[in-house]
C-alpha cells in the first residue's frame, strides 16, 4: 500500500476537524470538496462566505463549514485568549482583536482552544507567515530546540528508503542551519520517522 493510501486510511478511521485558513483560494475549496467526498476529515473554510461561494463556482459545499473571522461570535474569546498569551510581549487588546480577524491567526486560535484538530495552509501564504502565529500561540513540542519541516517522499519501485519511503528534512524552514541546528533537525526527522502513518487493521467476517 502506498504511503498516501496509508495516510488516507488512517484519516478515515479517526476523522479529525481540519481548518483551512485560505478559504477564498480555489485550490483550498476544491481540496475541501475532495476531502469531504472521501470522508477524510471534517472541514472548515475561513473567509467571507460570499467570496468562498464565488470561488466555488457552484460546487456543492454541503457539510463544509464556512466561517468569516471578521464576523464571528468566537472572535472576542479568541482575541481575549490571544491577548493573555501575548501581553507579556507587548500585545495590546486592540492588536489582539485585529490579529484574530486574520484567517491565519483565527485558524490557529481554533486549534489552540480545541475548536479544530489541525490546520493546513501554504497555498498563498509564505512559510514565515504560516509559522509565525503557530509559534506565538501553540509553540513547539517540548524538547524541540529547532523548529523544522520534513517531506515524505516515496520511491515506487522501493529501491531506496524504508519500503520505498524516505523523509527529507529540512526543506522549508531553516535556510542556513548551523551544526547544532542540523543535529536538531535530524533528531526531529528521526522522531517523525518513528511514527509513520499506518493503515488501520483490517477486519474479516
Amino acid at each position: 500500500m502506498a504511503i498516501i493510501d496509508k495516510i488516507k486510511a488512517k484519516a478515515k478511521s479517526d476523522v479529525k476537524h481540519i481548518v483551512l485558513p485560505e478559504g477564498e483560494e480555489i485550490r483550498n475549496v476544491q481540496a475541501a470538496v475532495m476531502i469531504r467526498d472521501q470522508g477524510l476529515a471534517k472541514l472548515t473554510l475561513l473567509g467571507n462566505p460570499e467570496k468562498v461561494k464565488e470561488v466555488a463556482a457552484g460546487a456543492d459545499l454541503t457539510g463544509i463549514d464556512i466561517i468569516d473571522p471578521a464576523d464571528s461570535d468566537k472572535a472576542p474569546l479568541y482575541a481575549a485568549t490571544l491577548y493573555d498569551l501575548r501581553k507579556a510581549k507587548g500585545m495590546t487588546e486592540e492588536e489582539a482583536a485585529k490579529k484574530v480577524a486574520d484567517p491565519m491567526y483565527y485558524g490557529i486560535m481554533m486549534v489552540k482552544l480545541g475548536d479544530a484538530d489541525g490546520l493546513v495552509s501554504g497555498a498563498i501564504h509564505s512559510t514565515g507567515d504560516m509559522l509565525r502565529p503557530a509559534l506565538q500561540v501553540i509553540k513547539s513540542k517540548p524538547g524541540i530546540k529547532t523548529v523544522s519541516s520534513c517531506f515524505l517522499m516515496e520511491c515506487p519501485d522501493k529501491s531506496y528508503g524504508d519500503d520505498g519511503v524516505m523523509i527529507f528534512a529540512d526543506c522549508a524552514v531553516n535556510i542556513e542551519p548551523d551544526a547544532e541546528q542540523l543535529a536538531n533537525i535530524a533528531l526531529g526527522a528521526a522522531d517523525s520517522a518513528r511514527s509513520p502513518p499506518r493503515a488501520p487493521p483490517s477486519t474479516t467476517t
